[in-house]
């Protein structure tokens, strides 16, 4: 080719990358660092967490549940997937009304708290969805039909006649055009490649990043073509300059189920924004729950040089919505909080490392009923009222949650880890220890230090942790509170080094300071 189309490629390309990049940007506030997924909570409640505990805490920002209209199970249950299974883009939903959706944004973003949401774009209900108006918002609608008026879609706008399998679903994932082009469960496939679908979904994203949200976390990206996805990323306006710098792009991450041996790649996405990296959680389920003679100590050079994305594209979460409950990635490695003691290390661990964007999640409990290695009850919808209305989240004195919300974001070793991540942001990883089993500690340049010891013998060692001489208060077993620590205190002597003893039988064997728990 001449010179002059080189160069338009190039300019071209630049300006590929260049958009993605900006994607890949949290657009988080003032030194904050992590998000919180509160799932399944209504939006008055997320705007009161956002004043009473996310802002003052230095959260930076929430994932909320898809919050257009979805389809209604009433038999009698309401699963938690109902949310999963649109019928249209209105914004009413199980979590509250789009007034409500509206203040909520507004009340976080006056707090400096951002909200993520989670778009659910690749389909609508599922085929079996029947019709009627059995909605969140009442809209009639029509499964079988394949006709949605209230957005409007009808049969055109779907992929069926694409896909090339006899039910019209998956039913090999090593076909990546079955996986793009067929139904997902039987999940009504949009066609993304048409501009009128193309252009309906950004008018939704369009209509929330105008009332302020930050991004989107993307459901379901390995399920659509790359270049639909970058067509209707490129449609998003600009973040509100009300809370955001002028020519803010909102931050984009897709979830892309990779473990390795599919034919779909996360690294497919990395040019749009960040991905969910699912090695994550269950590479370091495995490393803590000492399975496969996995050790702590391998953890040296956590994240890229455990086959991990690049830094820069990967957001990182110890578990999820899904894998919690045995779906998704990661199976019975995946720590939940249910495991509260294992879960409280992986979620600390996960904070003090520098590696990915990291999200914490907060849950509600469901009745188990483990059968054959499967939980039975893996569709319970969120803590409801007989009415199937999702209930109200109650704050008890000691600061958890009642009434079956368990809040993990608000226990205290994760809260003060959100901190901790915080003060040490943009410190290298430095001054590691290892005993080489499952005893390990590291700094964060001279901000911060962590030591665990999850063998099952006691700990008892003097390190160097390249912080400054003083008392510190150590932030999982308490924290500094005035001029006293509630929990351990720990001396750094003028040469930077520290004594530490923590018995493998402690209820968090685990200490961690930062140069804002000093004395």
């Amino acid at each position: 080719m001449h010179e002059g189309e080189k160069s338009m490629k190039l300019i071209i390309l630049v300006a590929l990358f260049g958009l993605g990049f900006t994607q890949h940007d949290p657009n988080i506030k003032d030194g904050r660092t992590a998000i919180v997924h509160l799932f399944e909570w209504r939006w008055a409640d997320i705007a009161a967490e956002c004043e009473r505990f996310l802002g003052p805490n230095g959260f930076g920002g929430v994932q909320i549940s898809p919050p257009n209209e979805h389809i209604v199970i009433n038999n009698p249950w309401r699963p938690w997937w109902q949310r999963y299974q649109p019928i249209g883009y209105n914004l009413c939903s199980r979590s509250g009304s789009e007034d409500e959706l509206r203040e909520m944004i507004t009340r976080c973003n006056n707090v400096g708290v951002n909200i993520y949401v989670d778009a659910v774009i690749n389909h609508m209900c599922g085929a079996g969805g029947g019709e009627g108006t059995h909605s969140s918002c009442g809209s009639w609608f029509s499964a079988s039909k394949q006709d949605f008026p209230s957005v409007p879609y009808s049969n055109w706008d779907f992929n069926g006649n694409k896909c090339k399998t006899a039910s019209g679903d998956i039913e090999n994932y090593g076909d990546p055009y079955q996986v793009r082009d067929c139904r997902l469960v039987s999940l009504l496939d949009l066609a993304l490649e048409k501009d009128y679908v193309r252009g309906k979904v950004a008018d939704f994203m369009n209509k929330l990043i105008d009332m302020g949200v930050a991004g989107f976390r993307v459901d379901a990206c390995k399920h659509m073509w790359p270049g639909d996805l970058d067509n209707v990323y490129r449609r998003l306006h600009n973040l509100n300059t009300k809370w955001f710098p002028n020519g803010s792009r909102p931050f984009i991450f897709q979830e892309v189920i990779d473990l390795g041996g599919e034919p779909i790649s996360s690294k497919e996405y990395f040019s749009l924004g960040r991905v969910t990296e699912f090695k994550y959680g269950a590479k370091l389920g495995t490393v803590f729950r000492k399975w496969n003679g996995e050790k702590l100590h391998y953890t040296r050079n956590w994240g890229e040089g455990w086959g991990f994305m690049p830094d820069g594209n990967a957001l990182v979460f110890v578990d999820n919505h899904d894998n919690q409950r045995g779906h998704g990635a990661g199976g019975a490695s995946i720590i939940t909080f249910w495991d509260s003691r294992l879960y409280k290390m992986a979620v600390g661990y996960m904070l003090a490392h520098p590696y990915g964007v990291a999200r914490v999640m907060s849950s509600f409990r469901w009745d188990r009923h483990i059968v054959n290695g499967k939980d039975q009850n893996d569709w319970m919808g969120p803590p409801s009222n007989s009415d199937g209305s999702t209930k109200p989240v109650p704050i008890n004195p000691d600061q958890t949650c009642g009434d079956g919300w368990v809040c993990e974001h608000r226990w205290r070793q994760i809260k003060n880890m959100v901190i901790f991540r915080n003060v040490v942001n943009g410190q290298p990883h430095s001054n590691w220890w290892d005993n080489q089993s499952n005893q390990v500690a590291f700094g964060r340049g001279d901000r911060g230090f962590i030591i665990f010891n999850n063998d099952d013998w006691d700990l008892d060692v003097t390190l160097n942790t390249g912080m400054p001489a003083g008392t510190y208060c150590d932030v999982i077993s308490g924290q500094k509170e005035g001029n006293s620590c509630t929990g351990k205190q720990i001396q750094v002597g003028n040469d930077g080094r520290a004594h530490f003893r923590i018995s493998n039988s402690d209820e968090d064997p685990f200490v961690a300071i930062h140069a804002q728990s000093k004395l």
